[in-house]
């Protein structure tokens, strides 16, 4: 019987904790080079959630929903400030030419710099996320922690000092 009731009362608690954390949904605008009829993706759809907060610094995990305009997904040999993964684009978007960029974080207008950007050409799509000249409160460049795939798609977790 105690275990039973230590079950039901854990299954809320973790529910409560969890509640706390909330994935913020990153809407990347596509524009394409020569125009509207190249049967480009409107846009892609990235999510970032910020990690309780831990003395000394912040923490970030973030995936793009690659997958929904891409397939054979591949992460690129990491450079110091950015990660890139590679993929195919789908049959019905193998002609757009352009690129992505942020332009709304839960629905509020991005005025900030894109650190994640798309690359559309000769059927491939590049994803990169650039922490060149972020800075975080203590003027360091914030930094790729981890990079990889999950599911299909691109994964990442940043972060930099407080």
């Amino acid at each position: 019987m105690k275990l039973y009731w230590s079950l039901v009362l854990a299954v809320p608690v973790s529910l409560a904790l969890h509640r706390g954390v909330r994935a913020e949904t990153i809407e990347l605008q596509v524009f394409p080079v020569n125009g509207p009829d190249q049967d480009c993706p409107e846009r892609v759809i990235a999510y970032e959630t910020l990690r309780p907060y831990q003395e000394g610094g912040y923490t970030r995990d973030g995936m793009v929903n690659l997958s929904a305009i891409a397939t054979r997904i591949t992460l690129s040999p990491e450079a110091p400030y950015s990660a890139t993964w590679v993929g195919t684009l789908q049959p019905q978007y193998r002609n757009c030419e352009g690129t992505a960029g942020m332009i709304k974080v839960d629905k509020e207008e991005h005025n900030g710099p894109s650190y994640i950007r798309l690359q559309m050409v000769k059927g491939k799509v590049k994803v990169i996320l650039d922490m060149t000249g972020l800075r975080d409160v203590n003027g360091y460049t914030t930094q790729i922690i981890k990079s990889g795939l999950r599911q299909g798609n691109p994964r990442w977790t940043w972060g930099g000092t407080d």
